[in-house]
Order: C-alpha cells, then sequence, then structure tokens
C-alpha cells in the first residue's frame, strides 16, 4: 500500500523541516525594530543607487528618477520618522539640473554617498521613495 520512495520522500520532507526550524526561531527571536540615526543637513547618506523611470503627472513623459537605498534613517522634526516604524530607507534623489542629472546617471548600480542639505518625507501619492531629498551634493572618497 505505500508508494515507491515512500522513505525517500519522508526522508526528504523531515531534512527540510529540520533545516526550517532554527531560520523560524531566529525570526522570532529578533528584537523590535529601533528607528535609525538622526539624519541633519550635511550628513553623509551612502548606499545603493537605482535608476526608475516615471511619467511626469503634467505632461506624461517619462523623467528619469534616482533613488538611494541606505539604512533606516530619522528625520530632524516636523518630518519625524515619516509615519514609519523605523524612518525612510530609500531616499529620492531630485536632479536641479542636467549636471546633476550626469552624475547620478554614472554611479547608477553602485555603492553611492551624497551630503544631504535637505530632506522631506514624501507626500504625494506617486513618488516611488519614502523621503525625497531636494539639495544634495556628491561625495568623492
Amino acid at each position: 500500500m505505500t508508494k515507491h520512495r515512500f522513505g525517500v520522500r519522508l526522508g526528504f520532507a523531515v531534512f527540510a523541516a529540520a533545516m526550517a526550524a532554527p531560520w523560524a526561531m531566529a525570526q522570532q527571536t529578533e528584537p523590535s525594530a529601533k528607528p535609525g540615526k538622526l539624519i541633519h543637513a550635511g550628513d553623509v547618506l551612502s548606499g545603493e543607487l537605482n535608476a526608475m523611470r516615471v511619467r511626469d503627472g503634467k505632461k506624461g513623459k517619462r523623467v528619469a528618477t534616482y533613488q538611494l537605498t541606505s539604512e533606516p534613517r530619522r528625520l530632524p522634526p516636523p518630518n519625524g520618522l515619516c509615519n514609519l516604524e523605523t524612518g525612510p530607507e530609500t531616499f529620492q534623489l531630485i536632479a536641479a539640473n542636467d549636471a546633476q542629472a550626469a552624475q547620478l546617471r554614472s554611479h547608477v548600480g553602485k555603492e553611492f554617498s551624497v551630503k544631504v542639505d535637505e530632506v522631506a518625507c514624501a507626500e504625494d501619492a506617486g513618488q516611488m521613495s519614502e523621503a525625497i531629498v531636494t539639495k544634495w551634493s556628491v561625495m568623492t572618497k
């Protein structure tokens, strides 16, 4: 009445359950997420730079948008945590001119650092990031 290779399947199931058990327990014992460090004007923000294509709300033209994924950081008041438990992790970089856009374009997919001069929480529904950096400058190593 048993199927062919029942023992092999049972052994694999037991092995898979044994491998998953420590991982599941580690997930449960993880401490609650703490808010990140407070970011001030002049602080450096580092992470991976990504490029996204979004449509402009007014004319429908495609606009290159750049996003920096970093560790969670708190924003100064009145923005605070941007209604998030740990603070924003994704920061949209606004290029003020073509020169800044060219700087961003050359660093897409790489580790990137910027000196933040002005930052705020994302408020529009179409924004893909949790926070917006409107004034920034590139940090060189």
